[in-house]
């Protein structure tokens, strides 16, 4: 399983919030793709997949403030007949 995980997004910047997410639990991904947008006070940013595999499960939802760090989403590795 691997986590998604709110980005360190610099310029003293601690939590964001998630704007608008690109997939649903059950969907599966390819490394790079975008899961998730999220916004700052300043600009949007789209969070890729740091693996390929199928979203097992979202823990943030649409319109929460997340810290840098949180976990926003779980993948779990592989193809789609793998997972």
């Amino acid at each position: 399983m691997t986590d998604v995980n709110m980005p360190d997004l610099g310029e003293e910047v601690d939590e964001a919030t998630v704007s608008f997410w690109l997939v649903e639990s059950g969907d599966y991904v390819a490394e790079g793709a975008d899961l998730v947008e999220i916004t700052t006070e300043k600009a949007t940013f789209k969070i890729p997949a740091p693996c390929s595999g199928i979203i097992t499960e979202i823990l943030a939802v649409e319109g929460e403030i997340v810290p840098t760090g949180y976990t926003l989403a779980r993948i779990h590795e592989g193809s789609g007949e793998e997972a």
